[in-house]
């Protein structure tokens, strides 16, 4: 049976260098025999290292190449997963681009009683005006609409120690000016912010080491409510910090872990736009944020009649252009800007007053058939040239105030004067609810008969109900109004206070 045998290749090149070194130099002394072994083993070594050296580099630039190739896979696996979300956010799009697309979840939810809490596009500014929509998270139980971010996960803040010297903007998936056209239809609106703290406080010394930054870029150090102006944190508003003398937890600098949490709900700072924190210098300082999605609920109503271009932009309407809207009195002409927001300036016009009347109301009467002389009760007519509206009474002489607003009267007329050697009068008195508020004189003294005119006019601002008549004041035997159509009372609602009148609709 043949025998195979093996050695290493160092081991048999050794041992052929020692024998042929044997049968060369047999005959040497054994001094420089040694010598010429070391030489050649110290050679050998040499070679050796040489080619582990080798051997080490090639393994090491293999690893190098192997990490490469992981980092692409991650680098390729990311890029297919941003392809991926954004062809879902496209088709989205797109599907709602075949439609209306509406302004906020609740919008959705009331167009779709059936749809499902998920991911949307809406437009809060308007469609076809303003910024592109956005994507956003619908709560279709509640209605609410959440716009997510990129720091919703837990941030470590470091270490450091001035105030603010941690800094972190946050980037939202909606442009400013979405976010707030959402917070200017929404009834309310919030964002949860939570920081754990050991040894890292808020505010110390009256010092702020920490704050947020709103919507404006205003620093605010509350991080609960609405409380603007005042540091303040949940436990403050509760009364339940781990110390009394301090409204934040992490303000009593205690040697444990804390947490200071809580919900900023003052809409009209949201949401916050930049996170700032310090005074973490030492070994055992740590702080970590926590911020929430920026989340609005409910639906601004208006009720009634539209009294101001916020109103129409909150029904809808998004063309710009001349309007009518109920004013503090009358109905008002503005022009609204809808490719601005309602807290923009110039989104409202003011144009002027319109005439707007809920129902006509004038009238023309006359005294045509007998000559009228009763002193200090209302002048009655027996003729009606117009009498729209009807609030003339011919009968009783007086006119009934329909609605509130501003009216003009004017009355004129003929007195009969007789022949007499003495003085000879008679006063027209305008009369306003049984007051006296006007009057015309006809004062004479003549041998023969003869006329006097007289004349009033009046514009007055009544309410619903008062009473305008006429009536003869003081007079002298034989004066009267004389007859045949030369005695006229006319008037005319100039304008109506019309939301007083739409208050009884």
């Amino acid at each position: 049976m043949a025998h195979h045998h093996f050695c290493s290749f160092g081991f048999c090149f050794l041992f052929l260098l020692l024998w042929a070194n044997y049968l060369v130099g047999a005959e040497l002394p054994l001094e420089e025999q040694l010598r010429e072994l070391r030489e050649n083993y110290m050679q050998f070594k040499e070679a050796m290292e040489v080619k582990v050296s080798r051997l080490e580099m090639e393994d090491a630039r293999l690893k190098a190449l192997l990490e490469l190739k992981d980092r692409q896979h991650e680098i390729l696996a990311e890029k297919v997963s941003r392809l991926e979300l954004r062809n879902e956010r496209e088709t989205s799009r797109q599907l709602a681009g075949r439609n209306a697309i509406l302004r906020t979840c609740r919008e959705i939810r009331a167009a779709d009683p059936s749809a499902s809490s998920g991911m949307y596009w809406i437009d809060p500014d308007g469609q076809g005006v303003g910024d592109d929509p956005i994507y956003v998270h619908c709560d279709m139980a509640s209605g609410s609409t959440a716009i997510p971010h990129d720091s919703e996960s837990s941030m470590d803040v470091g270490h450091c120690a001035d105030p603010g010297c941690y800094s972190r903007t946050i980037s939202y998936n909606a442009s400013s000016r979405q976010m707030l056209a959402l917070a200017e239809l929404s009834v309310e609106c919030h964002q949860s912010i939570k920081y754990d703290c050991n040894f890292a406080p808020l505010e110390f010394n009256l010092i702020s080491y920490s704050w947020w930054n709103d919507r404006n870029g205003n620093s605010k150090t509350f991080w609960a409510g609405d409380n603007t102006d005042v540091h303040l944190c949940q436990c403050g508003l509760d009364g339940n910090c781990v110390d009394p003398s301090v409204q934040c937890n992490c303000d009593s600098m205690a040697p444990v872990p804390l947490v200071d949490d809580g919900t900023i709900t003052d809409k009209n700072v949201l949401p916050i736009t930049r996170l700032n924190f310090g005074r973490t210098q030492l070994e055992t300082s740590s702080g970590v944020h926590t911020l929430g999605h920026f989340e609005c609920t409910g639906q601004v109503a208006v009720s009634g009649m539209p009294s101001s271009c916020a109103d129409l932009w909150r029904t809808g309407h998004s063309l710009s252009g001349l309007y009518s809207v109920v004013g503090t009195a009358m109905v008002e002409s503005v022009y609204c800007d809808f490719a601005k927001l309602p807290s923009d300036s110039s989104f409202q016009t003011w144009i002027g007053f319109e005439d707007v009347k809920s129902s006509p109301t004038y009238f023309y009467v006359q005294i045509s058939n007998s000559s009228f002389n009763v002193p200090n009760v209302p002048i009655t007519f027996d003729a009606a040239r117009l009498n729209v509206g009807g609030a003339m009474n011919l009968e009783t002489g007086k006119f009934t105030a329909p609605r509130k607003g501003k009216y003009f009267f004017s009355a004129s007329g003929l007195g009969t004067i007789s022949a007499s050697s003495s003085r000879f009068y008679g006063n027209i008195h305008i009369v306003w609810n049984g007051n006296r508020i006007g009057g015309s004189v006809s004062d004479d003294s003549a041998n023969v008969s003869q006329f006097e005119l007289f004349s009033l006019q009046s514009t007055l601002n009544l309410q619903a109900g008062d009473q305008i008549w006429w009536e003869i004041g003081n007079m002298s035997p034989g004066f009267n109004i004389y007859p045949n159509g030369y005695n006229n009372f006319s008037g005319v609602l100039l304008e109506e206070e019309i939301t007083d009148s739409l208050k009884t609709i």
